[in-house]
């Protein structure tokens, strides 16, 4: 296990005994880990994101801090969330980190991940993915 995943579980554990909510000093989360802020850093960025429930707050300066906070979505608004983060054009492989976060968080189940899945890797324009992807996410909204 690398030192992101390291960070990462540690992290989730800190959300987990605090209710889902935590106030980090980056440097000295670091030094505890024998890391540097950077890396600290990059794990809350990549994996501490919107899409996947978290919501991120900073403070910077001498006193400065990084709140995290994990949001408990309900499906409809786990949707409308992807709905309004598809954008304009979408490459396959963010389409496939989409569709698989999806079915991860259980808004759909592996026959629809399979079929979402080959509908939008076949089509080779970002844009038309992109739309089919939010067409998709709508229709499944309320169902």
């Amino acid at each position: 296990m690398g030192i992101a995943d390291e960070i990462a579980e540690i992290l989730e554990r800190m959300l987990d005994d605090a209710g889902g909510v935590i106030e980090i000093k980056r440097n000295d989360l670091a030094r505890r880990l024998g890391s540097v802020p950077s890396q600290i850093n990059y794990v809350i960025t990549t994996r501490f994101t919107p899409d996947k429930g978290y919501v991120i707050e900073s403070r910077r300066g001498s006193g400065g801090y990084v709140r995290i906070i994990r949001q408990e979505l309900s499906s409809d608004e786990y949707l409308m969330h992807y709905f309004h983060a598809v954008g304009d054009e979408l490459d396959k492989r963010t389409a496939e980190v989409y569709v698989s976060n999806l079915h991860s968080a259980e808004v759909i189940n592996s026959r629809e991940s399979a079929i979402i899945r080959t509908a939008l890797l076949t089509v080779d324009d970002d844009g038309l993915r992109a739309e089919m992807l939010k067409r998709i996410v709508y229709a499944l909204v309320g169902n």
